[in-house]
């Protein structure tokens, strides 16, 4: 059940990444990194196919959608799928100082490479590998997703990452 408010929260982390957010799947990794580098947005996640996802994220942005905080207009891709494209710029959404920066680099980064870079995020964070457990999250996130980590997807994951752990932050991102 979404909490009171998270449907004010999703939406703000919409307009602190820019005002506009192009995918579901962007918006669940950039809130997840977010969220791992300290800035609050109390939405669990746990490991799905596409890594990181938060269902009390994705129930928030539907209230926050449906009450007209936010929009989600669904696009039609060239190959017949569909995508969702997230806009909100209410000045009474609720900020978080400092997050813009760090949530707009986030945005920026390809889809996919993003999607990587949350995954190991997660791995390492939340399920102990490379930590804990034997293993390197990166390697793990290869053998999950061979298909996404092929063609030098996964180097730029990393590099992606690099950029995003260098930025001002309340908890530092793992060095992974």
């Amino acid at each position: 059940m979404t909490g009171y408010n998270l449907h004010r929260k999703a939406a703000a982390i919409v307009k602190d990444a820019g005002g506009e957010l192009v995918g579901r799947t962007r918006l669940q990794k950039i809130t997840y990194l977010s969220q791992l580098a300290g800035f609050p947005s109390d939405f669990p996640f746990e490991y799905r196919h596409y890594g990181p996802y938060s269902e009390e994220l994705a129930e928030a942005m539907e209230i926050a959608a449906g009450l007209q905080i936010a929009t989600e207009d669904e696009r039609r891709t060239n190959w017949g799928g569909w995508y969702s494209v997230y806009s909100a710029d209410d000045d009474d959404l609720p900020t978080v100082e400092n997050r813009t920066e760090f949530l707009t680099a986030a945005a920026e980064i390809n889809a996919i490479e993003l999607e990587l870079a949350a995954t190991a995020a997660f791995l390492y964070s939340e399920e102990g590998i490379g930590r804990e457990i034997d293993g390197d999250p990166w390697s793990e996130t290869e053998l999950r997703k061979p298909d996404k980590a092929a063609h030098g997807n996964l180097d730029k994951a990393k590099e992606a990452y690099k950029k995003l752990v260098v930025i001002d932050v309340p908890s530092a991102l793992p060095q992974i």
